[in-house]
């Protein structure tokens, strides 16, 4: 569903709201009262719901794997007294 910019011109009073593209506009300010409650020209805003369209989405699928530079990484404890750390090897 789109998100559309409100703004009323008699208090200047403004406002996101969630809705259809189907819904009727807006035109009663929430918070005077006054019919002046207009839509505004805005960048386009849209919220993404359902599964999908999520940042870690790609082609592939799968868990990403680790780049070159973090296998040379230091493991959490870098003390080197544990098994895992290179310098205990």
């Amino acid at each position: 569903m789109p998100i559309y910019a409100y703004k009323c011109s008699t208090c200047q009073f403004e406002q996101d709201v969630l809705q259809k593209i189907s819904d009727e506009p807006l035109h009663v300010c929430p918070h005077c009262g006054a019919e002046t409650f207009a839509k505004q020209l805005t960048a386009a805003g849209f919220q993404l719901k359902g599964s999908g369209w999520y940042a870690t989405d790609f082609k592939g699928g799968g868990a990403s794997k680790p780049a070159k530079d973090d296998a040379k990484a230091a493991p959490p404890c870098g003390g080197g007294a544990c098994p895992a750390c290179p310098a205990a090897e």
